[in-house]
Parts: C-alpha cells; structure tokens; sequence
C-alpha cells in the first residue's frame, strides 16, 4: 500500500510539473549558449553560458567544454589552452588584435582645450552616430604585434579614419591571417562621413607584412564584402552583396582561385548567412534561410575542373540551424532552436543524416514544461501567391475553446522569419499566456526566392499590407480564434506595419503594440542614421519630386497620414539610445494618438537601443506587454 501511495504521489507530481508553462520571470533565467570552437584535437566543443541576472541587472558567463561523442559539459576558468587562437599567426610568430584610436576633433575640448568642462559635440558630415552611441572622433583599427610580452604594436590602418572592425557589431571575424603567415585580411569600408553613412561598400583588404602595402582583394564590387576565411587549399573565399547601399541584398559565396573570382551560389535562388569549408577544400557547408526554417547545406568548389557547381540541401524540419562550429569525424557541429528551445549544440552526422544533441544547458527546465504547438499553414495571397505562415497554438491547446489571437508582424524589413527563439518576442511566452500566434512570411522574407524577399523594397505600405490581412483573415476563420479579439503587434518595420495596419484594418483588431516603429516616413529618411538604407527602401529623399516611387513612400506609404483613421488602443515603446529608428517615431505617433483621443501608453527605455537588454527593463517590456492586452484585448 506505500509502495502504490508512493508511485501514485511521484505520477501526480510529474503530471503536476508537466503542467507548468513558460513565464517572463523564467524566461529570463535561461542560459544562453555562444559556441567558441572545437579544442585543438577536435574531440571537443567549447561553449560560453550567458545567465542573466535580474536582481544584478547584468549577465554572468562561463565557460565549458564537451565531449563532442558524447558526455556531460565541465566547467572551464580559461579557454586559452583549449582553443587555438585565430588571431596568432600560423608560424606562431604575431599576434592580430585590434583597439580603438581617436583621429578625429569632435568634442568642444579638442577643439578648445582650455574649455575642458564643455559638452558640445561639432560635425561636419554624417555619420554623426550609429546604432546606438555618437561619434567622438573614434575608429577601430586593425593592429599586429610579436607574439611575445613587451612587444609594440603595428597599426596597419594608421591614420585612415575608417573602422575595421566594422562598428557596431563586427569584431575579429573581420580579421583573419594568411596561411603563410606574411598577410592580413580585414573587412573596411573605406569611406567616411556622409559617403559612409549612404554606402555598403565594404570591401576585403590584404596587407603585407614586408612592404606594409595594403591591396583591395573586392575592388570593383559596390556592396558588402564580408566574413573573409581561407579554404584548407588556400583559397580566400568570402560573403558578397552586389549592390551599394542594399544592405539585404542576395549574400553569395564568392571564392579567388588563380586570379579568378568563383560565385558558388549564383544560380542557386537563395541568400547564404554564413559559411565553413571541408576540411579537404572541396565543399562549402553554408546555412541559409528556406520556408520559415534556416537549413544546412553545401555547394562544391570545381576549381579548374569543369563539375557542375551543385547547392544541396542537408537538412529539413520545424529548426533553424544556427552556428557552424566546425568537424568532428563524420560530424559537423552546430548550434540549433526552435521557437520553444532556445540555441543548443548538436551533431549532424553526414554519412547517416542522423541528429543528435550535445549540449543540455536548458534541457532540464524545459522538460518541466508544458510547451506550445507550432502548425506550419500555407495561406493565398491576394495576387494568387502560396504564403507560409507559423501558427503558435498555447499549451494544452483546446480546438473548441476560442482564443485571443495576435498577429504578429516581423522587422526587418528583410529579416527571415523561422524558429528562432528571441528573448523578447517569445513566441512560446505568448501562447504561454493564452494567446494564439499568426506569424506570416510575408512579402520581404528571405527564404521564399529572391524575388519574394525583393518585393517589398519601395512597396512598404503595398502587396505586404495585404500579406498580413490575408493571414489573419484565413487564420481567423478557424473555431478556436476569437474574431472579436485579435491584436496586432511588432517591431522595427514590425512596428510600422502596426502603425499602417491601425490606419487601414477596418476593425479587424482590438489593439495594437508597435515598438521602435517607424511612423512618419519623412522624418524617419531626416534622422536616421544609415542613410543607405531608407535611400533603398524609400526609393529615395522626400524632396525628390519627380521620384515616383519615393512620394509614394511618402504621403500613401506613410503611417502619419492615416491618423485620422485610428480607432483602437495602442501601446508605443521606444528606446532612447535607438538611432536607426529614432525616438520622435514613437513621440510623434504617440503625441498623435494622445491628441485624438484614442487611448495610448508610452513607454520609454532611455539607456536601451533597437533592443531591451538589460533584465530589468526586459522584465519591465514583458509585464507591461502583457499588461496592455490583458486591459484591451
């Protein structure tokens, strides 16, 4: 009888725990894996955990190795011994690191050193700030020294005000050594100012040691030029974009092979986001964006031999394959997730096309859950197009009950839409909280073709527009979705779809959350600060007149003109250090709500940028997230 009352209360505790769902505080609590490479023998894979802390409002690291045919994770103090070390020459004779220099005056002291205390900045071009930070008159520069203490180090870009790394986010990816130890490759835009600030010509430099003379590797390509890396034969290879200033543009693999420049993926209807050669030279792994996923494949290198060049897919499922760590014997280790898991280490044999899972840094607390469903749907669109769309259904989902349902509208522009896990716009939190998810791939995504993902360049407001009712109008005819409360929510170009959707849906939605949006087309091209890109996207400046295309992005295809057709509640949130949408967005939008009446919250981050990254003020988004759709929807 104890023995039965004992199974019975351990079966009631799991079925208890199984009953738990994702909430924001837990979220929140989730380690966070960043691969850093296989150990020196290729027996092992090393990982940093990044733990947020909301009561120190930061985030603690540490460091772990892995037995990549299986095993538990131990903790490491230092990597340095571990992992080799890309930035050391490959005849172990130089380090490659880089450091910030100032060259230029820009601060009221440097022009006025006696008036130390002042707080003026003074510009004479753009590029006044980027991202999130000002312009102090600081570059990256790229810089070699001996590998040995005490050594002086050699700036290779001495003077030229130009960054390398590229800011705001590259770091020493934008770097690599030669293989026979006598160069340096680095990625640069060599352009300053206002021409940097409404270009993408980024370019891959070589600089000898010797004669310290530095060649343009990409001369004559107007786009990026990125992710530079040497084949194991020797073949610099590389990312490219065609096009200056179309910073989503189709990404190929291009390879240099005798004087000649190879585009492994030219003919191949796809965009590539990162790469990593076989170990004998004669493959490229890559993964791309396909069908809301992002998928492993490959494309073989001919070299002078006359081989048809052949993209292949690897894999396929309801996954993105994220980071390609590198081999292992028959396996390729990478990192993989999906909208209820955030980014573990996997194995991926290539003889058997078998799976299987590394590392375990959130596996626990997963298991406890009660996770949501994800449906892939195939909607019509209005000029007769299959579109994907991701249903997220809550956990215990009941098809004959009726759910809040939330369109959700993705950034971008051209950002794909797969199964990723964000920390922000958890899609597992929301059904979670009893909301059904509508995540449609509309217009702009990659992973649908090239011409899918180029529709929406200068037709912001257009055929996109009708994606997303096309969605939400289909999906909204299922029993289980409550028509009478559906919300619209979204960031970035999310957030200007929200904005335009409230102006034109016709009491489709409830209520409507835009974060960092764009809200009046004009303003935006006068503030932000990569100018290339609203150049692109707008088609061009407002006072072009004559530019058919850019008017209409700004009087049909500008959310400000169509106040006066709000109707329903929305919540505007706004980061303060967010320069690429900048704050009067949200001022303006929220100032416009306000005024007519419709009631509206505004809430602020000061010291966030595009992002929330501080736990606290992240805990602050989730609550007050959900507390507006609790009080409108």
């Amino acid at each position: 009888m104890k023995k039965v009352l004992f199974i019975t209360l351990i079966m009631m505790s799991l079925n208890a725990i199984g009953q738990n769902v994702m909430s924001q505080e837990l979220l929140w609590k989730l380690g966070r894996l960043t691969p850093l490479g296989l150990s020196k023998d290729g027996k092992n894979v090393v990982f940093k955990v990044s733990t947020p802390s909301v009561e120190e409002n930061k985030s603690n690291s540490k460091f772990y190795i892995l037995p990549v045919k299986g095993g538990d994770a131990t903790e490491l103090k230092d990597t340095k011994d571990v992992l080799t070390d890309k930035n050391i020459s490959p005849d172990g004779k130089y380090l490659v690191y880089n450091e910030e220099v100032k060259l230029e005056k820009v601060l009221g002291k440097d022009f006025y050193p006696n008036l130390d205390k002042s707080e003026v900045q003074i510009y004479d071009g753009l590029d006044y700030r980027h991202w999130d930070t000002w312009n102090e008159g600081k570059f990256n520069h790229v810089f070699y020294k001996e590998n040995k203490d005490g050594a002086t180090g050699i700036d290779i870009l001495k003077g030229e005000n130009f960054d390398s790394p590229q800011k705001p986010f590259g770091g020493d990816e934008d770097y690599i050594w030669s293989p026979d130890s006598k160069s340096i490759i680095y990625v640069c835009k060599k352009k300053a100012g206002t021409a940097y600030a409404i270009s993408t010509d980024t370019n891959i430099y070589e600089y000898n040691l010797e004669n310290q003379k530095t060649v343009n590797r990409t001369e004559g390509n107007l786009g990026y030029d990125t992710a530079p890396q040497f084949s194991p034969t020797g073949n610099l290879s590389w990312l490219q974009m065609k096009h200056d200033g179309y910073e989503s543009d189709k990404n190929d693999i291009i390879v240099e092979f005798k004087g000649t420049k190879q585009n492994l993926t030219a003919n191949w209807n796809g965009t590539v986001d990162n790469f990593i050669w076989s170990k004998d030279g004669k493959t490229v792994f890559f993964v791309a964006p396909i069908d809301g996923t992002k998928q492993l494949f490959t494309v073989n290198f001919p070299g002078v031999t006359r081989i048809a060049i052949t993209v292949r897919q690897l894999t396929n499922g309801d996954f993105d394959v994220n980071d390609l760590v590198g081999f292992s014997g028959d396996d390729i280790i990478v990192t993989r997730s999906d909208m209820n898991h955030a980014s573990e280490i996997y194995s991926f044999n290539l003889k058997k096309n078998t799976w299987k899972q590394l590392s375990n840094v959130n596996t626990v607390t997963y298991k406890t859950l009660t996770l949501s469903k994800t449906q892939k749907r195939y909607v019509t669109t209005t000029d007769g197009k299959k579109m994907l769309v991701w249903v997220i259904l809550p956990p215990n989902f009941d098809a004959s009950k009726k759910y809040p349902t939330l369109l959700f509208c993705q950034g971008g522009p051209q950002s794909p839409l797969t199964q990723s896990y964000s920390f922000r716009w958890n899609f597992s939190l929301m059904a979670a909280k009893g909301y059904v998810v509508v995540a449609p791939n509309r217009r702009g995504m990659p992973g649908h073709g090239v011409e899918w993902n180029e529709q929406i360049s200068k037709d912001w407001g257009g055929q996109v527009m009708d994606d997303y009712l096309s969605a939400i109008d289909d999906i909204a005819k299922e029993n289980y979705v409550d028509k009478n409360r559906l919300g619209c929510v979204g960031a970035s170009y999310g957030g200007y779809s929200v904005f335009y959707l409230a102006g034109i849906h016709k009491n489709r939605f409830k209520t409507f959350i835009a974060h960092d949006g764009v809200f009046n087309t004009q303003s935006m091209f006068g503030t932000t600060e990569e100018v290339f890109f609203s150049n692109w996207d707008f088609g061009g400046a407002y006072w072009e007149k004559d530019n058919v295309a850019a008017q209409k992005t700004y009087t049909t295809f500008n959310p400000a003109t169509l106040v006066g057709n709000w109707n329903r509640p929305i919540l505007i949130i706004q980061g303060g250090k967010d320069f690429r949408v900048p704050i009067g967005q949200s001022q303006e939008a929220f100032q416009a709500a306000q005024l007519r009446g419709i009631k509206s919250r505004f809430l602020y981050f000061p010291d966030e940028n595009h992002w929330v990254l501080k736990p606290q003020n992240a805990q602050v988004w989730q609550n007050e997230f959900f507390k507006w759709l609790n009080e409108t929807l």
